[in-house]
């Protein structure tokens, strides 16, 4: 019964919501040919669920996926190629052509200097996952928490969601990209905490800082964003940016 209601809920939940088209849509070829494997790519989007997650979070990005690439092979139908892997409510973990995302609002983020082993194990760790499915139970949970009325403190909101019990099939889209990072050892947003004490001059004292790895189902997609070790990578100006050619309807 519950799960009935939960894919039921799913379906409502995953909605689009009328008149919420973006207001600064990515190139999709800018985009396309700014992608490298393991970055993670983050998604304003503009459903139900998408709302939740940008109040608990307060942030602009709802979604995330991993590209890993066209490692995936071409499909057997001649189709375009699927080369993001994603979390969806309804569908589980699934992997999903670049075209998907064209007309959404997109943020690119890069983990520097991770290494070319670390990289296939990740996208291994993410190709690994491909069919585990949603909870659809949990989805309660989630669905409480767009209720107007219902005011939540902002130091309970990173809790909230982390909605699942930890099993693989209550994964969420930044929980599992967040465990694949985990494993490979890269940090996302570790605490930090003073250890002891180090003399590396005559008079100069100062403390190691020791990193803790905080679990994986705590992470939203936002902090990708707010990371200090994933650089923010914008389409096209990779690739040179002229200000001098632009064409102005009123030009200077």
């Amino acid at each position: 019964m519950l799960d009935r209601i939960g894919q039921r809920l799913a379906g409502f939940l995953l909605r689009e919501r009328p008149g919420r088209e973006p207001f600064t849509p990515s190139d999709p070829e800018e985009l396309r040919r700014s992608l490298r494997p393991g970055d993670v790519v983050l998604v304003a989007g503009s459903n139900r669920v998408s709302t939740a997650i940008k109040y608990l979070t307060h942030s602009t990005w709802s979604h995330a996926a991993l590209y890993v690439g066209n490692v995936l092979g071409p499909p057997t139908t001649g189709d375009e190629p699927h080369t993001l892997i994603e979390v969806v409510l309804d569908a589980g973990c699934r992997s999903i052509p670049l075209s998907n995302l064209e007309h959404f609002h997109t943020r690119i983020c890069r983990p520097v200097g991770l290494t070319d082993a670390d990289r296939r194990s990740l996208v291994d760790f993410m190709i690994s996952r491909l069919g585990i499915r949603y909870d659809t139970r949990n989805i309660i949970d989630l669905a409480r928490y767009l209720l107007p009325t219902l005011p939540v403190p902002s130091h309970w909101r990173r809790r909230m969601i982390a909605l699942g019990s930890g099993e693989p099939t209550r994964a969420i889209c930044s929980t599992l990209i967040a465990e694949a990072f985990e494993r490979v050892g890269y940090p996302i947003l570790p605490r930090i905490e003073l250890g002891p004490a180090i003399r590396r001059g005559p008079n100069d004292w100062r403390h190691r800082e020791l990193l803790h790895i905080r679990h994986f189902s705590l992470y939203a997609p936002a902090d990708f964003d707010i990371s200090p070790y994933f650089q923010i990578v914008k389409p096209g100006l990779d690739e040179g940016f002229d200000y001098k050619a632009l064409t102005w309807g009123d030009g200077p």
